[in-house]
Parts: C-alpha cells; structure tokens; sequence
C-alpha cells in the first residue's frame, strides 16, 4: 500500500478521524452499552440459525442452507464495523489507521455485495421451489447449491477489489476528519487531494448492478408470489406466503436503505442522513433478520427450540 504523505498541519495524524456520533462523554457510554448489546444479541440471532440447520436433518435443503450462509455472512458484516465503533466510542482520538481504514472499506463493501448475490440466489430458490416445483430437485441440486455459494462469496469480494485498490493508492489533503463510523467512500473521496474521473465511473457501473439486482429478486418473487395465488390447497398457499413475505422483508429492509444511500439521484447526501441509513442497513437490519426469518417458520421454530435443549 502507498505511504501517504501528510500535509504540515497534520504532522501527528498517522491515519482518518472517525467522528462518529458526536455528544458528550456520558452519551458516548451509553451508545457504547447499547451497541454492544445490539452486537451480542445479532450474533446470538444469527448463529442460532446456523446451528439449528447444522444440526436438524430436516433443515439440510437449499432454502436452509442458503439461510444458514446468510446468517453467517451477517455475523461477519456486523464484526466489519461495530467492534472498531465500540472502540471509537471509548477513544479519545477518535483515530483510525489507513490500514484498517481500508481493510474495513473493503470487508464492509464487499460482504454488501456478497449479502446482495445471495439475496438474489435466495430468490431463485424460492422461484424454482413454487414455479417449478416437479423440476426443482433435478435442477436446486446440492452440487449447484454448493456452487450458488461459492460464487456469491467469490464474486462479492472480487466486486471491490479494483475500488478499494484504486482508493488506497490516492493521497489525501486537509483535516482528514471523516464524519462517519465507518470508512464510506463518500466521506473518504471527499478528503482526496485530487478527484479521479475513474473512481466515479467505477461506482456509476456498481449503482446500475445493484439496480439490475434488486430488479432480478423482485420479479422472481413477482413470479412466485403470483404463482401462489394458483395453489388450491389454503394451508400450502399459507406456507408459501409465508416463507416469501418473510424473504420480502429482508429485501425490502436491505435494499431500501442501500438504494437510497447509493443509488439515488443526487450523489450528495447530509452527513446526518448518511450515518442513519448506514446504520440502519448494517447494524439494525442483520439484527432483525433472524427474527423475520424464524418468527413465521415453523420447522426453523422447532429446530431452534431442539437446538436450545442441547
């Protein structure tokens, strides 16, 4: 990685300035509290998950599968940030290195692109499960299962890799004060010394994937959900409605929030506005999913109570 040269009047900074939240040392104490226990109740969420479809037979479909690899993506998407925000709550710098400034740039991007993948995976699935459902054992096989994964966790890191190496090599000027908690390229790109018409065009391409993405899931739960509608039997039409409002909801929390962060008109955004979405999206949305995924479920109930008398 390139040493960055540091201007004169930031001789003693050796990396960005996190600001956070900024409020009074007491406020910092209770975020820190609250957050922390936000952070412990979404791995116990999401790790409970993955041990119920570890260790229940039952659950070993591509749909449970594929929910076990989300959760555990959760796991690591949360740990991106919040672990390095509970310690800027308590720092008194505020500072964060250039090294982990871009590590967690990239990790926290590319788990984004890897949860948007097996979002659409995900809806697939569910496509074949309700629209072809004499086809889908020969065609949702576990070798292709298998495949579905590990192209989602291959090609959601790759995404990033050009970005974050393109970023790292820039030279940055001025305060180098980030008002965020994490290391967003809105912030960071505003504290470069000289804009890179690359930089944009990698991002105008990356906004028009997400789209193309989110429009991919909608229309295979259009398709599904329509495909609902023609079951005869209630209680079947019940399951399936369940199991696609259920995946809807996530969608609906992730994308929401990530369209209007990053792919929405004005490329400007207050700082305020930033923080809140982002939080929302990468904090509160993974806490929430283990809970829309099992509230309604009742094989994932069952598993998770056989999991907890163990």
């Amino acid at each position: 990685m390139k040493i960055f040269s540091t201007p004169n009047n930031s001789n003693t900074i050796t990396g960005f300035i996190l600001l956070g939240f900024p409020c009074s040392r007491e406020g910092q104490i209770i975020l820190f509290v609250l957050f922390s226990v936000v952070y412990l109740l979404t791995l116990m969420g999401n790790g409970s998950i993955i041990c119920a479809v570890r260790w229940d037979q039952r659950l070993h479909t591509p749909m449970y599968i594929l929910l076990a690899n989300f959760s555990f993506l959760e796991i690591w998407y949360v740990t991106s940030t919040v672990p390095n925000m509970l310690d800027n709550f308590l720092s008194e710098t505020k500072v964060i290195s250039f090294s982990r400034c871009f590590l967690q740039f990239y990790f926290f991007f590319s788990l984004d692109s890897t949860e948007c993948f097996f979002l659409a995976v995900m809806a697939f699935d569910r496509y074949l499960a309700i629209c072809r459902p004499l086809l889908y054992p020969t065609i949702m096989t576990g070798r292709l299962c298998t495949n579905l994964v590990v192209n989602c966790w291959v090609f959601g890191f790759l995404s990033f890799l050009i970005p974050i190496i393109i970023i790292s090599q820039m030279s940055f000027c001025g305060s180098r004060a980030i008002d965020h908690f994490l290391c967003d390229p809105g912030p960071l790109l505003v504290l470069t010394c000289k804009r890179l018409l690359v930089i944009e065009l990698v991002f105008s391409i990356l906004s028009p994937l997400l789209l193309l993405l989110f429009l991919f899931i909608m229309g295979s739960y259009s398709l599904a959900l329509r495909a609902v509608l023609r079951v005869p039997s209630a209680a079947g039409r019940r399951k399936d409605f369940s199991t696609c409002g259920s995946h809807l909801a996530v969608v609906s929390l992730f994308y929401g929030s990530v369209l209007l962060m990053y792919a929405s008109p004005t490329s400007e955004h207050e700082a305020g506005m930033q923080k809140i979405v982002t939080l929302f999206y990468s904090i509160v949305t993974p806490l929430l999913n283990p809970v829309i995924y099992s509230l309604r479920n009742k094989d994932m109930k069952r598993a998770l109570q056989k999991c907890l008398r163990m």
